[in-house]
């Protein structure tokens, strides 16, 4: 709380804590530097502490001041890396405003007490062309400067081939963004489907609008009049996720309140029809499926890796062909059910293998994968040595959600493995990292190896949330800022932002 002064000057202490507060408010917000120097600004704090002579800090102390809590910040983000004995990371291309391309990288880690954490590692301008080998140096140099490249067990990105290619090269695993694949099979799939004309229409109806704030401030009034929420029309973009589904969501809602204002109005669009709309519902339904897993799967608070088998699954449930499917639903379904397919066997399926998932014939090389990880942890129990910087080579490795307590054999040996196997199976609703945190002075062993498998994220979501931070410091920095300040900054935002 502000101390009222009652027109005395304000105590040191508060003044300094004032400064630190704005320093924060600033890197969270994403707030110009130049604020400070806001007349306005200075007559609100005038107010709230009471003294009349309060005068804001000068741009040089609050840049001062956000170096200080960059500092105090990446130590204690040191701190969870080296207790940490391995770490993923995600990371993404971005081309900001001003024609800057930057590379975004972000890490993910189960600590000792099984708690995820997901933070960002930083912004970095690239001047080079996006070949394989030069995302794979700049890759390796995030690693390098954080000193994780022998901790780094996978990394993700998207689909694009370069990106693809570098993930050949670098010494990790590489994981594809699942959210990605569902995407650019939703895309192949409504050109399969028969849906173009329909979609066409409702493009250049959302156009219509919201390049005109006249168009838009009379669909808000009927809008109005009808007792609807006033809420604009959104325009599909096929590397949006579920933007599609939001532009159907919104014409269908606002149809009324569309063709009434269009009518009143002189234009040359082809207006959907009711069969248009019929098919923009079938294609609604369709599509829901597909937000479900993006939204489930790009979370960063929870496990997601996990769930990657499961939900693709889902999805092929969903896009069963049923006798009561339109010819243009049985088009869609089919495209869309290849298409995943394909792609399916591109995301590294031995990472994420899930007993649940397979038949019972295909889990017992499951099992014995898992015994040789648990051989294999044994020396991996020592601490890292610092002789040995040398990043770790590939090797194949699996995920296990769930446990084979179905399983018709006797109950073997007692030893790690198989007293797992005969587990009771966990609830859906039991977050995975919950059950190891009560089991495992149990399955020490086979503890170390949830933590490297559980804290891979499905997909490359954090770094998009990146990049939105980012885009708002360089938009409103303009080429003011120099590359480090930039990375400072998305950084404190997105550190402040953890809890």
């Amino acid at each position: 709380m502000f101390e009222c002064n009652r027109g005395k000057p304000i105590s040191t202490a508060l003044s300094a804590k004032l400064t630190n507060l704005l320093a924060q408010w600033i890197a969270t917000s994403c707030r110009p530097i130049s604020v400070v120097e806001d007349d306005g600004l200075e007559l609100v704090l005038q107010a709230a502490t009471g003294d009349p002579s309060y005068k804001l800090p000068a741009r040089r102390t609050i840049m001062r001041r956000i170096d200080g809590q960059y500092a105090a910040k990446k130590a204690a983000k040191d701190a969870k890396i080296v207790e940490a004995r391995w770490v993923a990371v995600t990371g993404d291309h971005w081309t900001s405003v001003n024609n800057d391309n930057y590379l975004g990288v972000t890490v993910h880690l189960i600590d000792a007490s099984w708690e995820l954490h997901s933070f960002a590692l930083g912004v970095m301008k690239t001047e080079e062309r996006h070949f394989a080998e030069a995302c794979a140096r700049q890759f390796l140099d995030v690693a390098n400067r954080w000193g994780i490249a022998d901790k780094i067990s996978t990394v993700g990105t998207d689909s694009a081939p370069n990106m693809v290619a570098a993930g050949r090269i670098l010494p990790f695993e590489h994981l594809p963004c699942v959210a990605h694949v569902v995407q650019r099979a939703i895309v192949m799939s409504l050109q399969a489907g028969g849906f173009d004309g329909a979609l066409a229409k409702c493009r250049k109806v959302v156009g219509h609008f919201k390049h005109s704030p006249t168009n838009s401030d009379e669909l808000n009034v009927q809008q109005a009049s009808l007792g609807q929420v006033q809420e604009p029309l959104v325009q599909d973009v096929p590397t949006r996720w579920n933007s599609t589904l939001e532009m159907i969501k919104r014409m269908r809602r606002n149809k009324d309140a569309l063709h009434t204002t269009l009518s009143q109005q002189k234009h040359n669009l082809a207006l959907p029809t009711n069969a248009d709309y019929e098919k923009l519902a079938k294609l609604e339904k369709l599509l829901e499926p597909c937000r479900y897993i993006t939204d489930l799967l790009g979370g960063d608070k929870y496990v997601s890796c996990s769930a990657v088998l499961p939900a693709l699954c889902h999805l092929q449930h969903a896009m069963k062909i049923s006798d009561d499917d339109p010819a243009y639903v049985l088009r869609f379904k089919a495209a869309f059910t290849k298409d995943l397919n394909q792609r399916r066997e591109k995301i590294n399926l031995e990472w994420l293998k899930d007993l649940k998932c397979l038949p019972r014939a295909e889990r017992e090389p499951v099992w014995a994968q898992l015994r040789e990880l648990v051989k294999g942890e044994e020396p991996a129990l020592q601490p890292l040595r610092e002789e040995n910087p040398e990043p770790p080579k590939k090797k194949t490795a699996l995920l296990l959600m769930g446990s084979d307590s179905d399983s018709d054999e006797e109950t073997p040996e007692d030893n790690t493995v198989e007293r797992y196997k005969v587990e009771p199976s966990a609830s859906l609703d039991l977050c995975p990292l919950k059950w190891w945190s009560e089991h495992t002075a149990v399955y020490g062993k086979m503890a170390h190896i949830a933590r490297k498998y559980l804290g891979t994220p499905a997909t490359t979501v954090p770094c998009e949330r990146l990049f939105s931070v980012a885009g708002h410091i360089v938009q409103k920095r303009r080429s003011s800022l120099s590359p480090e300040n930039v990375n400072k900054l998305v950084c404190l935002s997105d550190w402040w932002k953890e809890k």
